[in-house]
């Protein structure tokens, strides 16, 4: 998913990247709403209610609303000058290094939480859309902006734009391509939704608390390092296979 850069990026990596992603921004979203009631996967929202407030003379209250915003921004920001600076070195995978920092801050707010009440929600909301900030730049780079997993307004447009070509064939030829998009945003969709109905049960019903965020966090893990896992495996069991042929091929031949 986020070993293979550039030309040698094909659709299938593109769709399992969605996928896991998207599942992940969806346990973060609904874990987020119903702990501090805030979207903390993306702005849309936060920058409506910024402008209600502004429109209202209320500048003090909307101004939670611009850091919300700000917090997606920074985020965004952060990742790609990450991604930017340690692009000439081809040994780091840049990529997993902004996945890493996000990882460790879904741990981070999980972990503090359970030691000091949250007193801030505002922060920890803050903090969560900074993460999904970066989630959203990463994603959008390594895939050459085909693939956006922290909100669904974008995706539903293009969803209903590309479903409408179907009925259009000469004008839109390209049909086995069009088809692997429509189900590249339909997996969006699906994996977000299942992401939101895990994060609900786990907080709800497990009782797991900002918890459920460890539950996001670990299954962003395993994908930043199921590429190396797989690729080191099939390189281990190549060299073992080789060896054991050789061995073979060394062995007397009995009557």
């Amino acid at each position: 998913m986020f070993r293979h850069q550039g030309k040698s990026r094909t659709f299938q990596h593109n769709l399992h990247l969605a996928s896991v992603l998207s599942f992940v921004a969806g346990i973060v979203n609904v874990t987020g709403f119903l702990a501090f009631k805030q979207l903390t996967t993306n702005v849309t929202g936060h920058f409506a209610l910024f402008i209600n407030d502004l429109a209202n003379l209320e500048f003090w209250r909307g101004t939670i609303y611009f850091v919300y915003i700000l917090s997606f921004f920074l985020g965004s920001f952060f990742a790609s000058l990450l991604i930017e600076k340690f692009r000439e070195n081809r040994r780091l995978n840049v990529y997993v290094l902004p996945g890493i920092i996000q990882c460790m801050l879904l741990i981070a707010i999980a972990l503090f939480t359970d030691v000091v009440e949250a007193d801030h929600p505002d922060l920890i909301a803050c903090l969560l859309l900074f993460a999904m900030g970066m989630q959203n730049s990463y994603v959008t780079k390594i895939s050459n902006a085909i693939v956006r997993t922290t909100h669904l307004t974008g995706l539903f447009t293009d969803l209903g734009i590309e479903i409408s070509q179907l009925f259009f064939p000469k004008a839109h030829p390209k049909k086995e391509r069009l088809f692997k998009t429509i189900k590249l945003r339909l997996f969006i969709i699906i994996f977000f939704f299942l992401g939101g109905l895990v994060g609900g049960f786990l907080y709800s019903e497990v009782h797991l608390g900002l918890n459920t965020l460890l539950i996001a966090a670990l299954v962003l893990l395993i994908s930043l390092f199921y590429d190396d896992f797989r690729f080191n495996y099939i390189k281990v069991s190549r060299k073992y296979s080789q060896k054991r042929s050789k061995l073979k091929s060394n062995l007397p031949l009995t009557e």
